[in-house]
């Protein structure tokens, strides 16, 4: 049986390969965290030069949308890939949704920068109304 270590090396491993291969390169840093039978795993750099080109000339909001809308379906049209991948892995199959609270709780509570990224992401908030209800929650979560 593998180490933890070993699992979460496997992992990023696995992980960079499949930003290669299908986002057209490989993050500058992957981190995988085994916990309990939760697997997270954290990308860093993983915009293409002509992404960050995107992002930096067009408007905040447009550029941070199309970049979202493009990255959203090659990551649909590789889901396959992934869940192969993950599969080969654990033991037991986690529902996407309870992986998915589980993490914002987490990063809730680990790293509230984290939090607004990933739930800005899984929410898919429709409106800055609904956006900013979650952040005077964290706030007030934060001053207990």
């Amino acid at each position: 049986m593998k180490t933890q270590g070993e699992m979460e090396a496997a992992v990023c491993k696995g992980m960079a390969a499949f930003e290669q291969e299908y986002m057209g390169r490989g993050p500058k840093d992957i981190r995988a965290h085994l916990v309990g039978d939760i697997l997270l795993v954290r990308l860093q750099g993983v915009l293409t030069a002509a992404e960050q080109h995107l992002v930096k000339t067009l408007p905040a909001e447009k550029g941070r949308d199309l970049l979202k809308q493009v990255r959203t379906q090659l990551m649909e049209t590789a889901r396959p890939v992934l869940e192969a991948m993950v599969q080969e892995s654990p033991d037991r199959e986690v529902p996407s949704v309870e992986v998915g609270e589980y993490l914002m709780e987490r990063l809730r509570e680990l790293d509230k920068v984290a939090f607004v990224r990933f739930a800005s992401v899984y929410r898919d908030f429709q409106d800055v109304d609904q956006f900013m209800a979650t952040l005077k929650g964290l706030l007030e979560t934060s001053k207990e």
